[in-house]
């Protein structure tokens, strides 16, 4: 009797080839000759809780990057932060923000309800993101000063809450100076249709309609081979199973080493795991380590808590593709020629090769003349978080 062969289970990739895997479809692993934008639409977005962390992130990721330019685009309104995945900002193209803040509407409401719901008691949240929306389409506005604006006809509703409803329920956009380059200013709002004069995918005047099957096999583009938990984590979404298994079919499977399921484009990069990678220095809460709810592909869960606690984050640097330590730029205007001193301090979580130490130190400076041109500068190592 003839008995139906089990299918071949799935390759294992090693933690080494999900991280090189990772850095190329990050631009990590060589700086990518491409367009800010074609890379902002390639990396689904940059996540930017610090508003100008877009510039250190590009500058890591593609050749010649010119901030001054980028800087321009922004004002321009090619681009612009607003909250997407996981409630959190991020930069992306103006293209994006009407096609993709749609699909991420459900994050949204989810936070508003479990972070205010009890102090909205008795209000109509649609009723507040309705006169919300004028306000802030009259002129961009703070929360707070949302929230007073709001009080006047909700008496009874905290102002903070208030405002949140507009931060939650509307697509809003921090309007420039903030996110220019060297440039601050207060973050002040409108709605992203009024800023970009287009309507968001799904609505009455879109022709676009929004596409969560795209929006995972971007994710995948940018991020796999990763699971459907790393996808949710990622997004902020549930139910993503239902779209990978739709993809299967056209999908390439994989496992890692505790047996997970992991999918990928079939053609998408997955360099070898002894491909150097060279060393690089990223913002704050990075796509790179922020993309997988199992980040062990870029850094040791033992690590994540020296730079990365509750809702506070530092810079990092990369080494031999996995996350080292963390990196800062001090500066000092007292020098003995008249010029300012930036100094960039590393502090690695462990001890480094030499060869490690030299790589960063040549990559720093080159930071350092990218965030501090006509300084003097210098890079410092300080103690590793290993010795205390």
């Amino acid at each position: 009797m003839a008995t139906t062969p089990h299918p071949a289970p799935a390759p294992e990739l090693s933690t080494r080839t999900l991280n090189r895997a990772t850095l190329a479809r990050q631009l990590l692993l060589r700086r990518a000759d491409m367009d800010a934008a074609e890379a902002v639409e390639h990396l689904v977005g940059l996540q930017t809780q610090v508003p100008g962390n877009h510039y250190t992130a590009l500058w890591s990721r593609l050749a010649g990057f010119d901030a001054e330019d980028f800087s321009r685009r922004f004002a321009e309104r090619e681009f612009v932060r607003l909250s997407m995945m996981r409630c959190t900002l991020h930069t992306v193209t103006a293209r994006d923000a009407l096609a993709l803040r749609p699909l991420v509407q459900a994050p949204q409401d989810r936070s508003l309800k479990s972070s205010f719901g009890g102090r909205l008691a008795g209000v109509d949240p649609e009723a507040v993101a309705v006169r919300s929306r004028e306000l802030l389409e009259e002129r961009p506005l703070g929360t707070g000063e949302l929230g007073e604006l709001l009080a006047a006809e909700w008496p009874d509703t905290p102002p903070r809450a208030l405002g949140m409803v507009a931060r939650h329920l509307l697509p809003l956009v921090q309007v420039p100076p903030r996110g220019l380059w060297r440039t601050g200013g207060a973050a002040r709002h409108t709605t992203a249709e009024h800023w970009l004069g287009a309507p968001l995918a799904g609505s009455g005047d879109s022709r676009v309609r929004p596409d969560p099957d795209a929006f995972v096999l971007r994710y995948l583009a940018a991020f796999g081979p990763a699971s459907v938990r790393d996808a949710q984590t990622w997004s902020g979404l549930t139910r993503l199973r239902e779209v990978v298994e739709r993809h299967r079919p056209e999908l390439a499977v994989f496992r890692d080493g505790s047996g997970t399921e992991l999918y990928d484009l079939p053609d998408a990069p997955r360099p070898d795991a002894d491909v150097p990678a060279p060393p690089r220095f990223l913002p704050e809460f990075d796509n790179v380590f922020i993309g997988h709810k199992d980040r062990s592909r870029v850094v040791a869960r033992d690590d994540l808590r020296l730079f990365w606690t509750g809702y506070a984050a530092k810079p990092v640097f990369l080494s031999d593709g996995f996350l080292r330590g963390t990196w800062r730029i001090d500066t000092d205007a007292g020098t003995a020629t008249g010029r300012e001193r930036a100094v960039l301090a590393l502090k690695p979580f462990a001890p480094l090769p030499r060869a490690g130490r030299d790589e960063l130190a040549a990559e720093g400076t080159a930071l350092l003349a990218f965030h501090a041109p006509g300084a003097d500068h210098d890079v410092r190592w300080e103690p590793p978080y290993a010795d205390g």
